[in-house]
């Protein structure tokens, strides 16, 4: 019943196929305003779980634009690239980070980052 507004960013896990694609099952996570942290309102909607993350430290790449499905795709494979065989992160999911309002139509901010081990 209390309206929050929306929050950025807006981050999706992804988890990666064989391929590289994604999995069809994804997560998307709303970061919880200031005000509301120590005492969040509890969801009307089950399917909605509120969930205390613990701090990381992440390996993020930036672009711009609309992005979709593949755009994350194609800069996890870049940030992977970059990272190399000496940097130790997470594998079996990373974030798809939005930051940016739908009607923003320049300079648009995503990330895509991987949790280090």
């Amino acid at each position: 019943g209390i309206g929050m507004g929306m929050t950025a960013p807006v981050s999706i896990t992804a988890f990666p196929a064989e391929d590289g694609s994604l999995q069809q099952k994804v997560k998307v996570s709303l970061r919880i305003p200031s005000q509301f942290q120590a005492n969040p309102p509890c969801p009307s909607d089950e399917s909605i779980k509120i969930e205390e993350k613990q701090g990381m430290t992440i390996y993020s790449m930036q672009f711009g634009g609309y992005a979709k499905e593949v755009d994350y795709v194609s800069y996890a494979a870049k940030l992977r690239s970059a990272l190399g065989s000496e940097a130790t992160y997470r594998k079996d999911f990373y974030f798809c980070n939005g930051y940016d309002p739908p009607m923003k139509p320049y300079g648009r901010r995503n990330e895509v980052w991987f949790v280090k081990e």
